[in-house]
């Protein structure tokens, strides 16, 4: 039996509606993230020939246009919330202490799954070992300017405030409980290898968005830690942390 015009009218409100949800607008961009990097070496099987190192390209692409798509939902990113002097200052320097942690925490014990020197990682090098600088500006810049943003607005923004109340737009950061800080930055560390140093991070960003009411601190400390440790592993050529 054929669904009337009126049950389909009412589907298709009910699809609308979710697209336009604020849950949906923070949930899409990062979910797109996680799956593609999932399907990273289902793609390299299927495409021998091809350089998959260029998939993070694809993936980055795919997240920025989920969140232009989504940008008008993003009222955090613009509301009037001034911002002091102190918490830029605090932003870059949990950003650098979460840096110093993350790069010291590479421990068994600290690790999900393998430890971090039994990892290939990104290695952005030609055949003969010198640098690809294109694969590395790809690279740091994905880490250090479109992570921060989807990463804060979907566990800051809505799943910190959301633990709380689900309608979490209307509750303010400086009103999160404890408790929904400790799950989302539990949450938070195990999305990562290394899932201690992950929960720090998780507790500091967090941190700093309850104290300012403004996601861009913790978007600005998020950058400076992806930033440093990009830099640190060109540097060093330490691959495992990519």
């Amino acid at each position: 039996m054929l669904p009337s015009k009126l049950e389909a009218a009412s589907a298709a409100a009910s699809v609308m509606g979710l697209l336009r949800s604020p849950a949906t607008a923070r949930i899409v961009p990062f979910a797109l993230y996680i799956v593609l990097l999932a399907l990273a070496p289902l793609v390299q099987k299927m495409l021998p020939g091809w350089d998959s190192r260029w998939f993070y390209a694809v993936q980055i692409g795919a997240v920025m246009t989920a969140l232009a798509v989504f940008s008008r939902s993003y009222v955090e990113l613009f509301a009037g919330v001034a911002v002091r002097v102190r918490d830029w200052a605090l932003a870059a320097g949990v950003g650098i202490a979460v840096f110093i942690a993350w790069i010291n925490l590479d421990l068994p014990w600290a690790t999900l799954g393998e430890t971090l020197g039994e990892t290939q990682g990104f290695e952005p090098t030609h055949a003969d070992g010198t640098l690809d600088w294109t694969l590395i500006a790809v690279r740091i810049f994905g880490a250090a300017a479109v992570v921060p943003i989807m990463e804060e607005l979907f566990w800051r923004s809505f799943i910190l405030r959301w633990i709380d109340r689900s309608d979490f737009l209307q509750l303010a950061p400086v009103m999160v409980s404890l408790r929904a800080l400790v799950i989302s930055s539990l949450l938070f560390g195990v999305e990562h290898d290394l899932w201690f140093a992950g929960l720090l991070a998780g507790l500091a960003y967090g941190w700093l968005y309850m104290r300012s009411g403004s996601l861009w601190p913790p978007i600005a400390a998020h950058a400076v830690t992806n930033l440093l440790l990009g830099l640190w592993v060109v540097q060093t050529g330490s691959w495992q942390f990519w």
